[in-house]
């Protein structure tokens, strides 16, 4: 049903300035919009809400018992969109955000602390995917933006350059290249090594450097995981070493590893913030948006 709050005020003011020239320069409109605006509303209802002569105006009787409501309705429109416009100006409310699940362990930490400082009573809900569900979640609408490996994008969504991640080689203290600082692909092609899958988009970045005509390296790849969180606690058990991304290893969480440059080529991966083209984000989640991407 369609309610006209225009033909709602201009009958409160006429009511309440007892006139409709008065009510017309309180809503700062002609007096011939006033006397039409209340029409509309009359026709809408089907019933006369003010009776007017050449000399003056009343209320009918259904007027008089409608008032008290129309001001009310008012009012409680007022208090509501005042509400809605202070909440967009504190950037109040509800934040989900997809991302792949390395860009939890290193990057958005500290990002979300300073967020939460800033916005202590905003909720933050964090759905951490392989990549090609970040953006199928987010052109769900299920999260209002992702972080995402950077590529080839669905046309409705729109991508914004984050950061570049490095591959990196993960072993424990006691493998034998330990105590290496830094080694080529191709020093690393006798050890067995802990990767993780093709779900999660770093195969097929690996394989389109490695397997060029340049380099032409096959890796041993002895183990294959999910996620690079797995990877990294079997080379903490002492299975294997893992090629990761640098992010997927959480500082000082097992002291026993050791994080090995590797070059010849250096190998990243690029990670994007990805929204609906189409899509407004809300206050809270611009302001989050709008620090993750100061802080890259």
């Amino acid at each position: 049903m369609k309610i006209d709050i225009l033909g709602v005020q201009a009958f409160v003011a006429i009511a309440d300035h007892g006139g409709f020239q008065k009510a017309a320069e309180t809503l700062y409109v002609t007096q011939t919009a006033v006397t039409q605006r209340l029409r509309n509303l009359e026709d809408f209802l089907g019933v006369k809400l003010v009776e007017r002569t050449t000399r003056s105006i009343a209320l009918t009787s259904i007027g008089k018992d409608f008032l008290p409501q129309a001001r009310r309705l008012l009012l409680e429109l007022s208090s509501t969109l005042n509400e809605i416009r202070e909440t967009g100006k504190a950037r109040r409310g509800d934040v989900t955000l997809a991302c792949v699940p390395t860009v939890g362990i290193q990057y958005l930490p500290q990002i979300i602390q300073e967020y939460s400082a800033l916005y202590p009573d905003n909720r933050i809900k964090i759905l951490d995917h392989a990549s090609a569900r970040v953006a199928e979640t987010v052109l769900r609408r299920e999260a209002e933006f992702g972080i995402n490996l950077a590529g080839t994008n669905h046309p409705e969504l729109t991508s914004v350059p984050l950061m570049d991640d490095q591959f990196v080689l993960v072993c424990r203290d006691d493998h034998p290249l330990a105590r290496r600082r830094s080694l080529t692909w191709a020093q690393i092609q006798p050890y067995p090594l802990i990767f993780s899958g093709d779900v999660n988009g770093n195969r097929a970045v690996l394989d389109s450097y490695l397997g060029s005509k340049s380099l032409n390296l096959t890796l041993h790849f002895q183990y294959e995981v999910q996620r690079s969180s797995t990877a990294v606690g079997l080379v903490a058990s002492g299975i294997s070493a893992a090629i990761v991304p640098n992010l997927g290893i959480q500082k000082g969480s097992y002291p026993r590893l050791r994080i090995i440059k590797l070059k010849e080529p250096v190998i990243s991966r690029q990670l994007a913030l990805i929204t609906r083209k189409a899509g407004h984000l809300s206050p809270a989640a611009q302001a989050l948006y709008d620090m993750i991407l100061r802080a890259k």
